[in-house]
């Protein structure tokens, strides 16, 4: 998908707000750990933004319960972004985990195993 210079300034400002909103405006407790906005991809007419979570710190259960959470404070997120957003038309915020980072660490740990039982002489080849 080939973005305009306009979706990736607007995908930028809602990354920004989406993030300081869920660190420092949200006060639920099932909120745990530490989340990333990775991602925001935008719709062509930009009315519409899907924002792909990462939650590090806590095991699936608290990443569930997080997300689940942050979900549940949609609307708030929502209100808080359109207080700061300059335009006419704010898009509509819809949240996904992303998986992509944690495929690329698991793929990582793959390799670093895999190196680990290659012996010393092939190593130096």
């Amino acid at each position: 998908m080939n973005t305009t210079r306009r979706q990736q300034k607007v995908a930028r400002v809602i990354k920004e707000t989406v993030s300081d909103v869920v660190t420092n405006h949200l006060s639920d407790p099932r909120i745990k750990g530490f989340v990333s906005v990775t991602e925001v991809e935008l719709s062509s007419d930009l009315r519409n933004a899907d924002i792909y979570l990462s939650i590090f710190g806590t095991d699936q259960n608290g990443q569930k319960n997080t997300f689940d959470a942050i979900c549940h404070a949609k609307n708030r997120i929502q209100s808080l972004v359109v207080q700061n957003w300059p335009g006419k038309y704010c898009p509509v915020l819809k949240f996904a985990m992303d998986e992509k980072f944690k495929k690329s660490l698991k793929v990582l740990r793959l390799i670093e195993n895999v190196a680990r039982e290659l012996p010393e002489n092939e190593k130096q080849q």
